[in-house]
């Protein structure tokens, strides 16, 4: 045998049977007890909410939970949009339309994802929007989100369709960064004295919401009869049975109805159809600046030339948004305009995007082509469905770790470091 083959060089090795040399690893052998212990994952009883949501690893699984934690009609009014929900799919193809453009050899050992929203310090370009109804979602409703909102350092915007107080928010999370967001109605007076009230509160930045002039057509919601509170039809007595958690918390908690509203009789669209003004226009934009002392931000735009207007009218901020593809369908996914907008408002204006946003990653897209922060609603919704308060911090925890995952990927470590050169535009054949 020739003295130089690897086996003779490496010390003689012997296969198979022979006596001499190691046991080769693919070799059988009785386990041994010492062998087999370290792969026993023993887990300790799920007691908390938290530790029941440790297995989350996605959007979807909070859905998946919310899903299965709420009647039907609660989910579908979180989950769905108007018409044939078309705008509800194109929101998400747009994030999907972009790929990253990584770069590399870059020290992301360390990644800072905080900024400055409206001169107030946060976690993330994060802002957690306004949705009615909260506490239909959850029992805890606006108040648990409030607290994780103010735990993760992130703003918060009640709704005027909330179902919780600007008080009790506050007292809920005093040291929140707590908005308030507004639809004008017919009732002048009223919505001034709603401001007034949010104002007493604490709350230092108003939303106004400018894509309702009447509700959108959400057939879902009409399909499954849904009002507010629910009310007990044979068919929601029936679902009683398949989700009697969700129904004993809200037969024996406060009452669920509008905090800022007294009359809620009838369907969810003749409701709004009553209350909601369709005659805005930019002239209450200056009505509302003398009666509000603090920020404005104006949620709702699509438009290049409406995003001028409103920041010539005095708006610190715009948001583009059409609604979570709730309102208008076949509009525009807001991330298609963000580009064309920030060239139209320069820095005039802070620019926040929302819609069809489902994890840090599309955060971060919005960054890069020139948002300066992303407004989140199903995403904790979601959360709140699946577990609450604790649901919430979930999700908002999942959301931060596919944020500074993103960036370190990119090879970025700070948010000044995220443009247009990290994202590319899909070339479809």
């Amino acid at each position: 045998m020739d003295r130089d083959t690897p086996d003779n060089a490496r010390g003689g090795r012997v296969q198979g049977n022979g006596k001499s040399g190691a046991r080769a690893p693919e070799d059988r052998r009785f386990p041994r007890v010492g062998d087999v212990l370290p792969l026993i994952a023993m887990r300790s009883p799920r007691i908390t909410r938290r530790a029941r949501l440790s297995s989350v690893q996605s959007l979807e699984d909070l859905r998946r939970r919310a899903r299965s934690a709420t009647p039907r009609a609660v989910f579908d009014y979180v989950d769905g949009g108007a018409g044939a929900e078309s705008s509800l799919r194109h929101n998400r193809e747009a994030f999907a339309d972009w790929d990253f453009l990584p770069r590399v050899l870059r020290d992301v050992s360390v990644v800072d994802s905080s900024t400055s929203i409206l001169g107030v310090p946060a976690a993330l370009p994060v802002i957690l929007a306004p949705t009615g109804f909260t506490r239909m979602m959850h029992y805890a409703g606006e108040s648990a989100v409030a607290r994780a909102a103010a735990e993760a350092r992130l703003p918060y915007v009640l709704s005027t369709l909330g179902t919780t107080s600007p008080g009790q928010v506050s007292k809920a999370a005093p040291a929140g960064n707590h908005w308030f967001q507004l639809y004008l109605w017919k009732d002048r007076q009223a919505s001034r004295e709603l401001l007034s009230e949010a104002a007493e509160a604490g709350f230092r930045t108003l939303v106004l919401t400018v894509d309702t002039p009447v509700m959108g057509a959400r057939l879902r919601d009409a399909r499954n009869g849904l009002t507010i509170p629910p009310s007990l039809t044979p068919r929601t007595l029936l679902g009683m049975t398949r989700r009697p958690k969700w129904w004993i918390n809200l037969l024996t908690t406060e009452p669920l109805r509008f905090a800022s509203l007294s009359s809620t009789d009838g369907a969810l669209a003749s409701m709004v159809d009553r209350t909601f003004d369709a005659s805005v226009s930019l002239r209450d934009l200056d009505w509302l600046r003398s009666e509000w002392p603090g920020a404005i931000v104006v949620k709702g735009v699509l438009r290049a030339d409406d995003a001028k207007d409103v920041v010539g009218a005095g708006a610190n901020a715009v948001a583009l948004s059409n609604h979570g593809g709730r309102q208008l369908d076949r509009a525009v996914a807001p991330l298609r305009q963000v580009s064309e907008v920030r060239q139209a408002i320069g820095g005039a204006a802070e620019l926040y995007v929302d819609s069809g946003i489902t994890s840090g990653a599309d955060v971060v897209t919005a960054l890069a082509l020139g948002a300066d922060a992303c407004l989140v609603g199903r995403y904790y919704l979601y959360g709140l469905m699946a577990g609450g308060e604790a649901g919430v911090t979930t999700a908002l925890e999942l959301l931060s770790r596919e944020f500074h995952r993103t960036m370190q990927l990119l090879g970025v470590s700070r948010l000044m470091e995220i443009d247009s050169s990290l994202v590319r535009l899909r070339a479809w054949s």
